[in-house]
């Protein structure tokens, strides 16, 4: 297994290696935005989709697998947080999929052959919530972490402190000296619908309400459980069911899922109710037929059902993969289906210029929450699909998160309906649509649209990139039509008096709301704290097409001044590990307009810092492990495992994540993972904490002379 993309892929698969990289790009971004900002854009099944095309291309070319594949990580790192990392003492992992009934079959298949005594089951609803884990010392409650990327989440143990259903003390007898419960916070429906419903009164009766939108239950409590007020998260009513435990010292040893759930429950931690004990393949696949079938029943959203193997020792020989336990299966549903009307296909403009239809429906409640718009991809969708106005048609959400038309229900279109003509000129500034050869999507082609001018500045100034309080679309557009923003730069140019001036158009029964002094204050703290943000983001912010937040991390790791990225050929940037030949010539190209360049000596010139500061000089340690590839898992004393993987890489060596035959060593600390036996099953060397520093200082030949 290659540590590191492969430079050059070998003859015959040089799509497929491109195939991957785009795969695994997209798989991240799409990580950060459900883990890390909880703002899904694509839903469950178009994420599972990516996932299981890498995972064929990687499985069938090895060559082309990465150490730093999603394929070979337990989740997604959160972005950057206001609160605190915590490091899980057991990793938090990620579940195999199945989506049908020969899915489950082939996984009970699979376990057969791991174990040579019947396999019970136990099976449960698969909660669209928050998966969290809670801390217990002695049986009071001590910390409670989100899942983060699964062996690093967030401290949110104030505001998880406020769900009623959690107990802060364990009762009954043979408590553990310490234990990691396992569970999913969740919203339920009738508390997220008396949200959505409180919000609206306030706005129909043109209060000023800010703060979310609550758009599903799984973003409202997600959102709910990183408010920075702890009386936000309890005015919020979340629930809490407990499924599993982490690590665990001392207290009773349990035989069975079952067994340990019941001590669970008994010690006053809330259990779901609909979990069952299955006994062989027809009772799975008829539970998980029942869950789906009552799915609107529970109270709460689900996305599947889970099942898992009872017998606790038995999941012990069946082990684990590098990113998930082989003992479980998480059963995704599909997609609700439900028929509502189109009332018109009207297209946006987004900040590159490409043009997206999208379709207005008569409100539907489908996958969770009331949809009356859905989107529609580009002409040829629309074509394949051939859905007109007028149509009934069929509307899912998996996920609850991207409504989409499947299509059209023909028995009921109107006999005179004609195709929808994809429009030719742009509906907000009149300029010619062209439609690129060789590509399905369509773009305005005028720079300066007023669409596109919305779409740039809003995408500047959003989360992923510079994070700028107070600007989101609707304000930004407001300040464009007051004639202070014309591009990105001029955000640096507005003042505290000019932005309290600025207000926006009247809304239903709302009159017009100034901005005002004090947000603008606040805005414009935002705006000065950005001249010093890395200039990642401010990358990222430009908006160049193909350019993302991973692409501009790796961008800036190797040039550390986005004026010299701004003049680098094609040639150079494609020797930036992580840059080929498409991102490159969109940067060229994006970089060769003037008005391009012209927003960059202004932000420049407004003060913003364009070059990354100069790094540490640090120490030059003898390069102990140069070509040595060194695991790392469990707690090592005196380490955190960011310090020990710079320990390694600062002396030469290469600090990995899963153990191969390549592998040089294993260093094993308290609460190891599944490593620790992979690596005793292929005979690589194991070394503890002292001999990882012995290892450190003097390299691999301090062993070979132990071993003569």
């Amino acid at each position: 297994m290659s540590t590191n993309p492969p430079t050059s892929p070998p003859k015959g698969v040089e799509p497929l290696a491109a195939r991957a990289y785009e795969l695994r790009a997209s798989i991240r971004h799409h990580n950060e935005r459900y883990y890390g900002n909880d703002e899904p854009e694509i839903s469950d099944s178009a994420y599972d989709a990516l996932v299981r095309e890498l995972i064929e291309i990687e499985t069938d070319h090895p060559e082309l697998l990465t150490q730093d594949s999603p394929t070979q990580t337990p989740g997604a790192a959160a972005g950057q947080s206001p609160f605190s990392p915590v490091r899980h003492i057991q990793p938090m992992l990620s579940l195999d999929n199945a989506f049908d009934n020969d899915g489950i079959a082939a996984w009970v298949v699979r376990l057969e052959k791991l174990v040579d005594t019947p396999i019970a089951y136990v099976g449960e609803p698969k909660l669209d919530g928050l998966a969290i884990s809670l801390l217990y010392e002695n049986g009071r409650l001590v910390r409670c972490a989100t899942r983060g990327d699964g062996e690093t989440g967030e401290d949110v143990t104030q505001n998880v402190m406020t769900i009623a259903d959690i107990p802060h003390v364990l009762t009954g007898e043979d408590i553990p000296t310490s234990m990691e419960v396992r569970g999913e916070a969740f919203m339920p429906l009738e508390v997220f619908e008396a949200l959505r419903a409180e919000r609206l009164a306030r706005i129909d009766a043109g209060e000023k309400v800010s703060g979310p939108e609550f758009k599903n239950p799984r973003n409202t409590a997600a959102g709910s459980l990183r408010q920075l007020d702890s009386k936000v998260t309890a005015s919020r009513r979340l629930s809490f069911y407990a499924y599993q435990i982490g690590a665990q010292e001392g207290g009773k040893e349990h035989k069975t899922h079952q067994a340990l759930l019941d001590w669970l429950r008994g010690a006053g931690l809330p259990i779901n109710p609909r979990i069952e004990p299955l006994k062989d393949l027809a009772d799975i696949q008829r539970f998980c037929a029942s869950v789906e079938e009552h799915r609107h029943d529970l109270g709460y959203e689900i996305d599947g059902a889970v099942i898992k193997v009872d017998d606790l020792a038995q999941r012990l020989e069946m082990g684990f993969t590098s990113r998930a336990p082989r003992w479980a299966l998480a059963v995704k549903f599909a997609p609700e289906e439900r028929h509502t009307k189109l009332i018109d296909i009207k297209v946006s403009i987004g900040r590159t210029g490409r043009v997206t239809p999208f379709a207005e429906l008569e409100p539907v409640f489908v996958g969770g929450s009331t949809v009356a718009v859905a989107t529609l991809h580009n002409e040829d969708d629309i074509t394949r699909r051939d859905v007109r106005p007028g149509d009934t048609v069929i509307v899912r959400k998996a996920g609850d998160v991207i409504p989409e038309i499947v299509g059209a229900v023909l028995a009921e279109r109107d006999p005179s309906s004609l195709p929808w003509s994809f429009p030719r000129l742009c509906p907000t500034c009149a300029a010619p649509l062209v439609r690129l050869e060789g590509e399905a999507n369509t773009y305005c082609v005028n720079s300066e649209c007023e669409a596109q001018r919305l779409q740039r500045i809003a995408h500047f100034a959003s989360r992923g990139a510079l994070d700028l309080e107070g600007l989101g679309e609707e304000r930004v557009q407001w300040i464009i039509d007051a004639g202070l923003l014309k591009d990105v730069a001029d955000i640096f140019t507005l003042t505290v008096n000019s932005l309290a001036q600025v207000t926006g158009p009247p809304k239903g029964k709302r009159k017009g709301i100034r901005i005002g002094e004090k947000a603008a204050t606040k805005t414009m703290v935002s705006i000065d704290a950005a001249k010093q943000a890395p200039i990642a983001r401010i990358l990222t912010g430009l908006g160049i097409q193909h350019v993302g937040p991973t692409v501009a991390e790796a961008l800036t790791r190797s040039i550390r001044d986005l004026d010299e990225i701004a003049n680098a050929s094609v040639d150079v940037l494609t020797e930036i590990d992580g840059v080929g030949p498409i991102i490159a010539e969109s940067l060229v190209s994006y970089f060769s307009v003037d008005g391009n360049r012209d927003v960059l000596n202004r932000l420049r010139s407004a003060g913003v810092i364009l070059r990354a500061p100069e790094e540490d000089q640090r120490e030059v340690l003898p390069q102990t492990l140069e070509g040595v590839s060194v695991v790392v898992t469990g707690t090592i004393d005196g380490f955190s495992r960011e310090s020990a993987e710079d320990a390694i890489t600062s002396r030469g060596g290469k600090a990995v994540g899963s153990v191969s035959k390549k592998t040089s060593f294993v260093v094993v600390g308290e609460n190891p993972g599944s490593k620790a036996a992979k690596a005793e099953s292929l005979g690589v060397p194991i070394l503890d904490g002292e001999g990882f520093v012995r290892l450190l200082e003097e390299g691999p030949g301090a062993f070979s002379a132990d071993a003569e």
